[in-house]
């Protein structure tokens, strides 16, 4: 009986999501960067653009929904999303060629990243599983 408890213990203790292996992606909008997480420890601390005017970006926390290596948006003129994390409806993370917009509000409403970093979140994201991130996008 003792030796049931303590394997139930062991068992909650080690099972639990704060031990379980995560990515965490943290969006400010206000600032316009990205840090990443994994395993509660940051890793990562990128430039991003967001919505520009007229446009937004949603906030909340989200798991992603789908994934594409290769991605063309079908509302935007197929406009090429390297290494997209669709995180709600068509907003994704991914890649962009207009780096020079990083750091500043530029795009339709996605969360755009330098193209060696959107492969690397990717990655992590794909290693990790989808179950274990999270997105918080923060104004």
């Amino acid at each position: 009986m003792f030796r049931r408890a303590i394997i139930a213990i062991f068992f909650l203790l080690f099972s639990s999501s704060a031990f379980a292996e995560s990515v965490s992606i943290w969006v400010d909008v206000s600032s316009q960067t990205m840090h990443v997480t994994v395993d509660g420890v940051e890793q990562y601390n990128w430039p991003v653009s967001t919505a520009r005017k007229g446009y937004y970006t949603p906030r909340g926390d989200f798991r992603p929904t789908r994934m594409a290596a290769v991605y063309y948006s079908k509302k935007y003129d197929n406009s090429p999303m390297p290494h997209s994390v669709f995180f709600v409806g068509g907003f994704a993370i991914h890649g962009t060629e207009y780096v020079r917009s990083l750091g500043r509000p530029a795009s339709h409403g996605c969360v755009r990243l330098h193209p060696s970093n959107a492969a690397l979140l990717y990655s992590l994201v794909e290693e990790y599983g989808a179950g274990n991130t999270e997105i918080h996008i923060r104004s």
